[in-house]
């Protein structure tokens, strides 16, 4: 894949996000639950008004997909909803080796399931999770937001 932009912090990732799914009328983002479902709800706090439906599918759970929806709380998991879509967003959590997703299961629910009539599959996670475990290859990303942190702890 080729660089197409390159920015720093939260920022960074929110605006690359809003500015790949303009065009997007239903988005699905797929992740762990707890590790992801936060970041679906941070990645969609920016198009909360664009009118996009949004669902989150935890793990290769697609019957029990929920709605993202916006509260008074921000983000949230609402009820069940149908997650066939336009974009697929996938986060780094379900590439790590520890969650125990197949790579190709969740390409087959993909393909079958999300994104019937075909459409964009954007990857989003941290220290290059998706090259290291060579789901570039096997997800055909159309987009890739990779986000490489540094941490620091103070302390008094």
């Amino acid at each position: 894949m080729k660089e197409i932009s390159t920015s720093s912090g939260l920022g960074g990732i929110l605006n690359g996000f809003r500015n790949l799914v303009k065009e997007s009328k239903r988005i699905t983002f797929v992740g762990t639950p707890g590790f992801c479902t936060p970041f679906a709800e941070l990645v969609a706090f920016p198009i909360k008004d664009e009118g996009q439906e949004l669902a989150y599918i935890a793990n290769l759970d697609f019957d029990s997909a929920k709605k993202v929806v916006f509260t008074s709380h921000g983000m949230q998991l609402s009820e069940t909803t149908d997650a066939t879509a336009d974009t697929v967003v996938l986060f780094g959590g379900l590439a790590m080796p520890k969650i125990g997703i197949d790579a190709h299961a969740l390409k087959s629910m993909i393909d079958e399931r999300i994104l019937v009539n075909g459409g964009t599959t954007i990857g989003v996670g941290f220290m290059n999770i998706f090259e290291q475990m060579g789901w570039h290859d096997i997800m055909g990303f159309d987009y890739v937001i990779n986000t490489d942190a540094s941490v620091r702890v103070l302390g008094k």
